[in-house]
């Protein structure tokens, strides 16, 4: 009979204590629920400069052929309701274009707008709509110049909204999310796209029909998923904040050009652009940046006449090593270290704003 009492006291107890668990986690989730209702959205603003994700085609079937820059922003915005329930938003203009077409101008005037808004303390996070074929220079031009620790999130499609199974809804929201969530300040400016968050650093356009287009050999900093972004690392090298570049200052940028290495190149490409005004040339060489014996001397020539080279690798993946194909302190060269060619002419480019000495630009090569 006692061990019969004693069971019935102990199935009443865990089931009192069941029931306890069940009521606080009820109101627990309660809670949540109506801090999330409560708490005030974030500020974003969203600057359209047009791109695919602007884009239309003819039928739903054409996904790689259509118009890109043709809906404007408030268009965009109005497409995806579902970006009220996460953010107070806004949306600017600033340009209507395909990406190929960005210059040095174009860049500057989005830079500068977008650390004017930075400053603006009614702003929490900046989204910025942009064509995908030049949007990793833009991303990691704003990363190296605007000083701010807020989110910036540049943000693209590969299908034209149009199309079936079009990107640019969901990349859109998932944009605004990173954009106006507290744990996306501090890393630099950011891409979002397929799902991911890249660096505006390494990011890239590695495939050019597929959602899945953009990429960094060295991996997302981490992913938006329904809504909620979740993060695995973080950038070490100097962006933003710790920058010594500033957009606020910058009101023009040199003539870098890009000279593509393949078999039988000649040294006319080099040549050409120095006439033209380049102050640097970023050699994207074969392999490990290698220069045709041919074209070393052009090259010296070159250099000892002003201009600087940069050696870089047409090859995606991996980076230059210094003194490593061609002696590089001999020739007073620098290597581009892991950037690509196109990343490297924008850091060569706002470099050369602030020195014309090869020791510095190799040290901001290392850093940035």
């Amino acid at each position: 009979m006692p061990s019969l009492v004693r069971g019935l006291a102990a199935a009443l107890l865990s089931a009192a204590i069941s029931v306890a668990a069940q009521t606080a986690q009820t109101a627990q989730t309660a809670q949540t629920a109506q801090t999330a209702q409560t708490a005030p959205k974030p500020n974003v603003v969203v600057l359209a400069t047009g791109g695919t994700i602007a884009g239309a085609g003819a039928s739903a079937a054409n996904s790689a052929t259509y118009q890109a820059a043709k809906v404007p922003v408030d268009k965009l915005i109005a497409g995806v309701p579902e970006l009220a329930d996460v953010a107070n938003l806004r949306g600017e203009q600033v340009f209507q274009i395909a990406s190929e077409s960005f210059t040095n101008d174009r860049l500057l005037t989005l830079g500068k707008r977008v650390s004017a808004l930075a400053k603006d303390p009614g702003v929490d996070g900046i989204v910025i709509t942009h064509g995908t074929d030049t949007l990793e220079e833009t991303a990691f031009f704003l990363t190296l110049t605007v000083h701010t620790d807020k989110p910036i999130v540049v943000v693209g499609s590969m299908r034209p909204g149009t199309a079936m199974s079009a990107d640019g809804t969901l990349n859109l929201y998932d944009a605004v999310v990173a954009a106006g969530d507290k744990s996306s300040r501090g890393k630099g400016v950011l891409v979002v796209m397929n799902d991911d968050i890249l660096s505006g650093r390494d990011a890239s356009k590695r495939i050019n029909i597929k959602t899945s287009a953009f990429g960094s050999q060295w991996g997302a900093l981490g992913s938006v998923v329904e809504g909620r972004t979740y993060w695995f690392r973080a950038p070490v090298k100097r962006h933003t904040n710790a920058s010594e570049f500033d957009i606020d200052r910058i009101d023009g940028l040199p003539t870098v050009a890009i000279v593509y290495g393949s078999g039988e190149m000649g040294t006319w490409g080099a040549e050409a652009a120095v006439k033209a005004g380049a102050k640097a040339i970023v050699h994207a060489g074969t392999g490990n940046g290698s220069v045709p014996d041919y074209e070393v001397e052009t090259l010296r020539r070159l250099r000892a006449g002003g201009v600087h080279i940069i050696r870089s690798a047409r090859v995606p993946d991996g980076f230059v090593l210094r003194n490593s194909e061609q002696p590089d302190d001999k020739y007073d060269w620098v290597v581009a270290h892991d950037l690509n060619p196109q990343k490297a002419k924008i850091l060569a480019a706002l470099a050369l704003t602030r020195t014309n000495d090869t020791k510095e630009l190799q040290r901001i090569f290392w850093e940035y």
